[in-house]
């Protein structure tokens, strides 16, 4: 059961305990554990999966793919079961944040899309299965990584606003307008008609390329 409080302050917590539990940078602890360095050293300086494959080391970009998933999703789920429900969507949103601007890396995190993806498997995982497939197909048939990304949050969105109407509709629209407008440099990019695809590493002016 809820503890009794203001609602201010049951929303600052939610936030708050999302926001610890996203800004966990499995990528960095990963690679690093590996003896790889920093991550950050390296392709566009994300701590996400998808810098993380460009070490060459598929395992380990999984497994940040999954925890940085998982992160997002715990959130969701302590949230709900310590101050109930309807505060899940603000530790969502929260979780988001920290992954992308991690306070113990000085705000310098990755783009979101794991843990926004693991942040709608909790809320509702309907709308986390169409992202999923949506991402997949997309990215399959753009042979570009952003492609799916960003087709995946506009899916979820309007999942979200099918599934459950406003409650549901405004954190998965919140989340997934963040996360695109991480990707600015990708949409740049692709309306110039010069982001790689999938395996062609960076651009020619040695920008990353998605995620």
């Amino acid at each position: 059961m809820a503890p009794a409080m203001a609602p201010w302050l049951a929303a600052l917590l939610a936030f708050v305990i999302g926001l610890l539990l996203g800004s966990i940078p499995f990528g960095l602890l990963l690679t690093r554990a590996a003896g790889m360095g920093d991550i950050r050293a390296i392709g566009s300086g994300n701590i996400g999966a998808t810098n993380v494959l460009r070490t060459g080391n598929k395992k380990l970009a999984a497994a940040t793919l999954l925890l940085d998933g998982l992160k997002g999703a715990v959130a969701v789920w302590l949230v709900a079961w310590v101050l109930g429900p309807v505060w899940a969507g603000i530790a969502a949103m929260g979780a988001v944040a920290g992954h992308c601007h991690p306070p113990w890396l000085g705000g310098r995190g990755g783009k979101g899309v794991a843990t926004a993806l693991g942040t709608f498997l909790a809320l509702a995982w309907p709308v986390f299965a169409v992202a999923v497939a949506v991402w997949l197909v997309a990215a399959r048939l753009s042979r570009i990584s952003s492609v799916g990304a960003l087709s995946a949050m506009v899916a979820s969105a309007l999942e979200a606003w099918v599934l459950g109407g406003p409650p549901l509709f405004v954190p998965v629209a919140a989340i997934a307008l963040y996360v695109v407008i991480r990707h600015h440099a990708n949409i740049r990019r692709l309306l110039s008609g010069t982001e790689p695809r999938i395996g062609q590493g960076k651009d020619a002016s040695g920008k990353e390329t998605a995620g």
